[in-house]
């Protein structure tokens, strides 16, 4: 399936230095999204690199069709435990990390019509089957802005992408939003990456009291979100449980935000990204 999305590839432009604000980047180029997804699919690889993050064994390679070159994350991991201690205080039951749910997220958000999850596509890599995803040049992730004590922007649109990101982990009930996947442009754009521990069986929200407000387009699309377009679309990347579970988790956003806005008004719960 074609993806029907317009994909921006960011100009490269230096970062500030620690003392400084992000200054906005300049206007992004476009790709034709159909040209990205053949690119992903059938790009030759041509160099590789070791990731120094994260644990799911993810690489940077550098791929070509002889006339574009660009790199992409390249992720076979695929781990599935009946029990899993993720922390001192909380097992995981039918625990699974899978580079599959990398594609899943990006076919979503397509549909919930979110630019801000880099295209990812399944392809066999070294004979094992693999999510490749688009690589994002001119970002930083939010432990090391922290770290390097880098201000955004516009605080205003960090505020509202917090909310996007908010929504859309509930949704696919993601176990692992840390620092390390939370990018950033010098715009003030948030980035969403590696979904491998997304997309639980559970119905409850993980963390109901960050609900607070929703942006508006994306609750109109989570609404109209159809079961039939949305199993047609992730293919064989989720079960058939998997999108139960999602479409339950749906519901109770969209009646939760029902309520905040009958209760608040609008104006208090919409919001369009600034």
């Amino acid at each position: 399936m074609r993806l029907l999305i317009a994909v921006a590839l960011l100009i490269a432009a230096p970062w500030p230095s620690p003392a400084q604000t992000l200054a906005p980047a300049p206007p992004a180029a476009t790709l034709n999204p159909a040209e990205m997804e053949k690119f992903l699919v059938d790009g030759r690889i041509i160099k590789k690199k070791e990731s120094s993050k994260g644990v799911t064994s993810a690489y940077r390679v550098t791929l070509s069709n002889g006339v574009l070159t660009h790199d992409a994350q390249v992720q076979n991991w695929d781990v599935a435990k009946p029990f899993f201690d993720v922390g001192p205080k909380h097992t995981e039951v039918n625990f699974k990390d899978s580079y599959r749910y990398n594609v899943a997220a990006y076919r979503l958000a397509v549909l919930l019509g979110l630019d801000n999850v880099p295209m990812s596509v399944e392809r066999n890599v070294d004979g094992k089957p693999t999510a490749v995803t688009w690589w994002l040049d001119d970002v930083m992730d939010e432990g090391d802005r922290r770290k390097k004590k880098i201000s955004h922007s516009n605080s205003l649109r960090v505020s509202d992408y917090y909310g996007v990101m908010f929504v859309f982990d509930e949704l696919i009930q993601n176990r692992d939003r840390n620092a390390g996947n939370i990018l950033w442009s010098p715009d003030s754009k948030m980035w969403l990456i590696d979904h491998t521990r997304a997309f639980r069986l559970g119905r409850d929200f993980l963390n109901p009291a960050n609900l607070t407000r929703v942006e508006r387009s994306l609750f109109e699309k989570m609404r109209a979100l159809d079961r039939q377009a949305f199993t047609d679309s992730v293919g064989k990347t989720l079960t058939k449980d998997e999108i139960e579970a999602l479409f339950i988790r749906r519901d109770k956003l969209v009646q939760l935000f029902d309520q905040k806005i009958t209760t608040l008004g609008e104006d208090k719960i919409l919001y369009t990204i600034r």
